[in-house]
């Protein structure tokens, strides 16, 4: 497996804990507001991070570390990627797995085999055609109910996340949302970053008002038992 990017010491990747950020290349979306667009256009332009490094910051390291993010891209679409948990999880430190939820089945087997402690579920939109817009892919709704029927029913810490972009996602969509995710344990609201963005029609693009944020975390509250805003609002 090719790693594309570590990042040692990180506070932002998983609340309320000190992690290590792994990166895998490539992604099956095209999500127009993507911020990381050459991890998922130009995978084969990174320099690969030897495991070994990593392997040999996270044994010097541990004792300060909580945990170790796997994130993207998708990592889900790297048949290897169970190898790489395992040797993380031999570490005795937890492992976080952000995922887009197209790969029910690689999940299903990860949570079966322990081999994560924590996974963030992007939720894109309402579960109709609206997803395949968002996604610039034709996507697979079944496969993105399976992904949230088995994190839920899972046993282990999750959240759910959706990035609010205006043009793309009305409030009514986000409420739509909402309400497919009634009784999960996490909904993290993001805001709309126009820095950098798979479309560069989106740089232009305002980010909603906080005004409208805070009102739709204020539904996601009256079903969702935590929920939270992230970014600039």
């Amino acid at each position: 497996m090719k790693i594309i990017g570590f990042i040692e010491t990180s506070l932002l990747d998983w609340d309320g804990h000190i992690v290590a950020s792994i990166y895998l290349p490539g992604c099956n979306f095209r999500c127009p507001y993507c911020h990381n667009k050459n991890v998922v256009l130009n995978p084969d332009s990174f320099d690969e991070v030897p495991l070994e490094h990593i392997e040999s910051y996270i044994s010097e390291n541990k004792d300060f570390l909580d945990g170790i993010v796997v994130s993207g891209g998708e990592p889900t679409m790297h048949e290897d990627l169970p190898d790489l948990l395992k040797k993380i999880k031999r570490t005795g430190l937890k492992v976080k797995l952000d995922t887009n939820g197209t790969n029910p089945n690689m999940l299903g087997s990860l949570i079966s085999e322990n081999l994560v402690d924590y996974i963030a579920m992007d939720v894109k939109a309402p579960l109709n055609q609206k997803y395949s817009d968002i996604a610039g892919v034709e996507v697979k709704l079944d496969n993105i109910k399976r992904s949230i029927d088995l994190i839920e029913a899972s046993g282990i810490d999750y959240e759910f996340r959706t990035t609010i972009v205006p043009i793309l996602l009305s409030e009514d969509d986000v409420l739509s949302i909402i309400s497919e995710l009634a009784g999960s344990k996490k909904y993290a609201l993001q805001q709309f970053r126009p820095d950098y963005t798979l479309d560069p029609a989106l740089s232009e693009l305002k980010p909603y008002q906080s005004e409208i944020i805070m009102n739709l975390a204020d539904s996601a509250q009256k079903t969702i038992k935590t929920v939270t805003i992230r970014g600039d609002v």
